[in-house]
């Protein structure tokens, strides 16, 4: 059986009561053996017994009284309460600066508290209003959290479903199944094609998996149908373009043949709306050719490419007005020079274009970042009224474009993993277009 032990209350006494009591016992020793009336005698000993038990009395006081206000204050920490503060002493005090330092644990503690109840509050608000359903099994596979999009998805409220296996549920296919995936599947609230997102954390120690399914047919219905608004509108102004003058001349020719007049003026007006006739019908067949072109281009055959080079073997090419080359630093990419080339041709030709209308100059180099290239084309002239349809196939401004090339241009330089976009000039009139080209 074990001894009891000494509580630290008692101990700290008691040990004084040890290391003081040889100098009490002489103190003793030589008040009674002194020759002192016996009055005398009795004061000094309760004088001496009173001050040693005072003494005691105070140290235990100053030694367990801040401990246990340390202890209370740790205790309500452990509780959550952050209210309590301790009385901090002197600095150079050994208990106040215990207690200096519980109070900043307790400053500590309650600002991480307050962020973490931001941080959950912020998560719960934006799970609560994403559209992506969002589902946390634990390790036995068994709903530990799902928000409202995940309610709407499978029709239920989160509290019937909480628990619940995946299984159950009727997620225990997509659970298992690889990730990010893209799955066609059915459920109660709706049914749909799914990007399927899947990760892993640990909550309490234990492994959890975070199931994220995302609704992808809405989106790809959103973008087919601007796809088919692109497309029904450039498709209809071009042929618009073309049928209008067909059925004005063939109105005209009926009038012709219907009227009195020589038959060689006839002939003549004859001959002229054919030729008319026949025009629209080759500019319709070329712009078929030219939408054919887009979307036929094959994709690039990667070999190394000498920027410099490059550059200089496309200014040449251009011999209506000098093109101003400011070389950058030496630098390969991996591409498909033939299909480069077209693309900076198609700059080229439009910069020259531009800056004829105001009898300026065309600029062109390339700077090299941490991995990437930057090909920049600029021009002095009108700039760039509408940005918009910069991009949209077959819009042009110029009287014979085929607006293509800028499209073919774009396609190519995201074929290649890059971009390209025009801007108009800051602080000089004119455009520049910017080609960005990844080094590796």
């Amino acid at each position: 059986m074990k001894k009891p032990r000494f509580s630290y209350e008692h101990a700290i006494p008691a040990l004084a009561t040890l290391s003081a009591l040889p100098a009490v016992g002489i103190a003793f020793w030589l008040i009674w053996s002194a020759d002192f009336s016996t009055r005398l005698q009795w004061t000094l000993t309760v004088f001496v017994g009173g001050s040693w038990t005072g003494t005691l009395l105070v140290l235990r006081e100053r030694l367990v009284r801040p401990l246990q206000t340390v202890s209370n204050m740790l205790s309500a920490l452990q509780e959550g309460d952050y209210s309590m503060r301790a009385r901090v002493g002197k600095p150079e005090d050994s208990m106040g600066l215990v207690a200096y330092e519980v109070n900043s644990l307790r400053e500590t503690l309650r600002e991480q508290r307050l962020e973490v109840l931001e941080a959950t509050a912020l998560l719960r608000r934006v799970m609560a209003e994403i559209d992506v359903a969002v589902f946390t099994f634990d390790a036995d596979d068994r709903l530990a959290l799902a928000n409202r999009a995940a309610e709407q998805l499978l029709g239920r409220s989160a509290e019937s479903m909480a628990g619940r296996s995946a299984a159950t549920l009727g997620l225990a296919e997509v659970l298992d199944g690889e990730a990010p995936r893209v799955v066609d599947r059915a459920f109660p609230g709706s049914a749909s094609r799914w990007e399927v997102r899947i990760s892993r954390f640990r909550q309490d120690g234990r492994p959890h998996r975070l199931l994220l399914l995302s609704d992808l047919s809405r989106v790809l219905r959103e973008e087919e149908r601007k796809a088919w608004q692109r497309l029904v509108r450039v498709l209809g102004h071009e042929i618009n373009n073309s049928l209008a003058p067909i059925r004005s001349i063939a109105q005209s020719l009926t009038a012709i043949l219907q009227r009195d007049g020589s038959q060689e003026e006839t002939a003549q007006d004859l001959r002229d709306g054919l030729d008319v006739i026949s025009g629209r019908s080759e500019a319709l067949a070329r712009f078929m050719s030219s939408y054919a072109r887009l979307a036929r281009l094959p994709p690039p055959t990667l070999v190394p490419l000498d920027v410099g080079t490059w550059i200089q073997r496309v200014v040449q090419l251009e011999t209506r007005i000098p093109v101003e080359v400011q070389a950058g630093p030496a630098v390969q990419l991996m591409a498909d020079g033939d299909q480069l080339d077209q693309l900076l041709i198609n700059l080229v030709d439009n910069a020259v274009d531009a800056s004829a209308e105001t009898d300026g100059g065309v600029r062109i180099g390339w700077s090299v970042g941490r991995q990437e290239v930057e090909v920049w084309v600029e021009d002095e002239g009108p700039g760039i009224a509408d940005t918009g349809n910069l991009f949209v196939p077959f819009f042009t401004t110029k009287a014979s474009g085929s607006g293509i090339g800028l499209v073919l241009s774009r396609q190519i330089a995201e074929a290649h993993h890059g971009t390209l976009s025009l801007a108009n000039r800051n602080g000089g009139k004119g455009c520049v277009a910017r080609l960005r080209l990844p080094v590796e």
